[in-house]
C-alpha cells in the first residue's frame, strides 16, 4: 500500500461519519451499540489527525434535521456527547487540541450545553489541531445566520455593503478563522453533501466510502487521504499539461 505523504496532509477533513445505524442492524444490536462503537472510530481518527498534522477536524455529529429521530435515540445521543466531552475535555486540552461547536444552542439540552462551554473555555487557547464537532447543525441556517449578521453590521454603520466579499462573509461563518476543507469523507457508501458545510466547501475533495462509520478505522483514513493525495487540485484553474 502507498505510504501517506506527511507533506502533503490536508490542512482540514471534514467528515460525515455515516451507518452506524445499518452497523448494528446487520449485528441483530440496537442503533445505540452503532453509536457507541463509532466513539471508538472518532477516538482513533482524532489521534490519526493530530499525529500527521492535520489543522482541524470537522465531525457531523447531530444535524438540526436529527431531531425528527425518534426520542430515545436523540435522548442517547445528547447523553452520549455530553458523557464524551466530560470524559475526554482533559485529554484533548493535554494534547493541545482546541475544541469547538459549530451549530445552534437552540434546543440542546441545559446540562449539555453547559459540559460543551466549559470544554470550549478550557481549550480556547490552545493552538495545535482543532476539532470540531457539528452539532445541531445545518448549512442553510448557518449561511441565514451570516447573512443575518451582515445585515446588522451593515445597518449599524459598522463597514460599507461594498466592503462584502467571500473572504469577509467567511468571516461571519462557524468556522471563521479556519481553513476550508480540503477533504470531505463520507461513509457507508451515500453520495450526498446533506446541508453540511455548504459555503466551505466549494473546492473540497469528496470521497465517498461504502464503509460504514463503526468499520472507518486509521486505515481506511489512510486510504481516503492518499487518494486525496493522488487527486489534481486545479481550483477552477487549467492543467499546465492537459489544458
Amino acid at each position: 500500500m502507498t505510504e501517506i505523504d506527511k507533506n502533503s496532509i490536508p490542512k482540514h477533513i471534514a467528515v460525515i461519519m455515516d451507518g452506524n445505524g445499518r452497523w448494528a442492524m446487520q449485528r441483530n444490536l440496537p442503533r445505540t451499540k452503532g453509536h457507541i462503537e463509532g466513539v471508538k472510530r472518532v477516538e482513533e481518527l482524532v489521534s490519526a489527525c493530530r499525529e500527521w498534522g492535520v489543522k482541524a477536524l470537522t465531525l457531523f455529529t447531530f444535524s438540526t434535521e436529527n431531531w425528527s429521530r425518534p426520542k430515545e435515540e436523540v435522548f442517547f445521543l445528547m447523553n452520549m456527547i455530553d458523557a464524551i466531552v466530560k470524559r475526554k475535555i482533559e485529554s484533548l486540552n493535554k494534547s493541545n487540541i482546541r475544541f469547538q461547536i459549530l451549530g445552534r444552542k437552540e434546543k440542546i439540552p441545559e446540562p449539555v450545553l453547559t459540559t460543551i462551554k466549559k470544554g470550549i473555555e478550557k481549550t480556547k487557547n490552545n493552538t495545535g489541531m482543532t476539532l470540531n464537532l457539528a452539532f445541531n447543525y445545518g448549512s442553510r441556517l448557518e449561511i441565514l445566520d451570516a447573512v443575518k449578521e451582515v445585515v446588522r453590521d451593515v445597518q449599524d454603520g459598522k463597514w460599507p455593503l461594498e466592503a462584502l466579499d467571500s473572504d469577509k462573509f467567511s468571516s461571519f461563518m462557524y468556522t471563521k478563522g479556519l481553513p476550508d476543507p480540503d477533504l470531505l469523507i463520507r461513509t457507508s457508501g451515500e453520495k450526498r453533501i446533506s446541508n453540511f458545510l455548504l459555503w466551505q466547501m466549494s473546492y473540497t475533495e469528496l470521497y465517498f466510502t461504502e464503509v460504514l462509520w463503526p468499520d472507518f478505522d486509521r486505515s481506511e483514513l489512510e486510504k481516503a487521504v492518499i487518494e486525496f493525495q493522488e487527486r489534481e487540485r486545479r481550483y477552477g484553474g487549467l492543467n499546465a499539461e492537459k489544458g
